[in-house]
């Protein structure tokens, strides 16, 4: 089968919508689909439970409990707004967005995230001095995951 048909089947196909197409001709066939070959998923398996609960102190109990000092300390964590790669600058060869001590102003382009190849800009919601970055560049991030501390 020619060259040029096959292009001219995929061209349709994507034009169409369509998701497998076959066409025969004499002896030849072709058959082009959109779909890619099923892979199977791998198995997970949990951890067997262990067969005790862990013993905790009261002491323990009340560290948890009791506000840190960094809690009551007026701070903001700004949190991933969804699942990507992390990155601090727009690109390898320019400075970070922001550093630790920075000032920031509401609006101001703290990161990007890449989620699904789109480059989204996160913001600060509010204005203030960044504590702490706890990322780093070309890290994994989820969704809800603290990014910065601006306080």
């Amino acid at each position: 089968m020619d060259i040029r048909k096959v292009k001219k089947l995929i061209e349709l196909l994507e034009e169409s919508g369509i998701a497998e197409i076959e066409i025969k001709e004499g002896e030849e066939s072709v058959r082009i689909s959109r779909m890619p070959v099923a892979v199977p998923m791998p198995q997970y398996y949990a951890p067997p439970a262990a067969a005790a609960a862990p013993v905790v102190s009261p002491a323990a109990i009340a560290a948890v409990a009791a506000p840190s000092a960094a809690a009551v300390r007026n701070e903001n964590i700004v949190p991933s707004p969804m699942v990507g790669t992390y990155y601090s600058a727009s690109s390898p060869t320019t400075p970070p967005f922001v550093a630790v001590g920075d000032e920031v102003k509401p609006g101001q382009v703290l990161c990007i995230i890449e989620a699904m190849k789109m480059m989204n800009q996160i913001e600060a919601d509010r204005g203030g001095r960044v504590t702490a970055i706890m990322v780093k560049n070309g890290d994994p991030v989820e969704f809800g995951q603290p990014l910065f501390v601006v306080e």
